[in-house]
């Protein structure tokens, strides 16, 4: 078996607080693939901006500022620049990619990628074509994101209430989409609600700008009671499989800079039809007409929105097509697609 080490220098996270509460997609995606190699016997040392050192689900957890090893197998650096050299030696060097790619131009993330030559992993087509085709590295590969194996097992059920989900960034589309809902979705469907789960400290943010921001659109999202709109808090994943069963459909329309939306993913996987627009990478989330709707303007996303919510014909479409074709990738087979890259 293979020694990895991963790295991230984001906000603090290890595997008991992801196992405990809310967390972002990139965090959830880097402590899943750790758990995942550590469940196919790999050893695995994962070193993050978080508190102390824990051992979690077989993941050797410690804060990144008390080094990394020298040498290892297969080193993961996630998302920052100042983690892609961090081991001196491994055999084989990943940069494990979750935003849209195009701030590696900037000199200081060139220059390491030029100097180190790792491979640069991307999670889907989008996400892809994101990366400028001049920067020098060590190759490109494309690894989707799995989906925790909590999602991947509903059942079929029967339609649900008239109850829309919004579980993702705030700042990403929410106006938007409260406008609409006001507007166009809830006067058409008596009853329909749209339940939001999200804030900013699913981001590790507390007081800066974004925070503030994301706070506004959610107060006045938590002050449109009389249109049917109710906020939460984030909750885990564990909480947010039984929302999921609840749910009658998810409603996001989208963002430039969504790179793979497992928000989505999850959704889908738990059978909830969902209604986007080609943004970003919403449009390799939904199959559209079958699980869904990729809708191409404001008036499509309204009418597929009401249909979901008031059609139960069509919902049990969509609803079985989506248990069908949408499960996505286990982390197991994530892990087995990053194994494969070490030389």
């Amino acid at each position: 078996m293979a020694s990895v080490v991963m790295a991230d220098d984001g906000i603090a996270f290890d595997g008991a607080s992801a196992a405990s509460g809310p967390l972002g997609g990139a965090e959830t995606a880097f402590v899943a693939l750790a758990e995942a190699l550590a469940a196919r016997g790999h050893t695995v040392t994962a070193r993050s901006n978080c508190r102390a050192p824990i051992v979690h689900n077989a993941v050797e957890w410690a804060p990144l500022r008390e080094g990394v090893p020298d040498e290892c197998d297969l080193y993961i650096g996630n998302r920052g620049h100042r983690v892609i050299g961090l081991v001196a030696r491994p055999r084989r060097r990943l940069f494990w990619l979750h935003n849209p790619a195009r701030y590696l131009r900037k000199p200081r993330n060139a220059w390491r990628l030029a100097w180190y030559r790792p491979t640069l992993v991307a999670t889907g087509a989008y996400h892809a074509a994101t990366i400028p085709p001049w920067l020098v590295c060590g190759g490109r590969e494309v690894i989707p994101y799995g989906v925790l194996d909590r999602f991947r097992h509903a059942e079929p059920r029967e339609p649900p209430p008239p109850r829309a989900l919004f579980t993702s960034n705030p700042l990403r589309g929410l106006g938007w989409l409260l406008d609409l809902w006001a507007a166009r979705i809830a006067p058409a469907v008596p009853g329909a609600e749209l339940h939001i789960y999200a804030g900013p400290s699913v981001y590790g943010q507390a007081g800066d700008g974004k925070a503030r921001d994301m706070e506004a659109v959610l107060a006045r999202a938590e002050a449109m009671a009389e249109c049917g709109v109710r906020r939460h808090p984030p909750v885990g994943r564990a909480a947010l499989a039984e929302v999921l069963n609840g749910a009658r459909v998810m409603l996001y329309r989208g963002d430039p800079g969504e790179t793979f939306c497992l928000a989505v993913a999850e959704a889908q996987a738990m059978g909830v039809p969902a209604v986007v627009q080609p943004l970003g990478s919403l449009g390799e989330r939904v199959v559209d007409g079958e699980t869904g709707r990729v809708a191409a303007d404001a008036d499509e996303f309204a009418a597929a929105a009401i249909a979901a919510l008031s059609d139960d014909a069509l919902w049990r479409r969509w609803h079985r097509t989506a248990l069908a074709r949408q499960r996505g990738l286990s982390w197991d087979d994530v892990a087995a697609r990053f194994e494969a890259l070490i030389a």
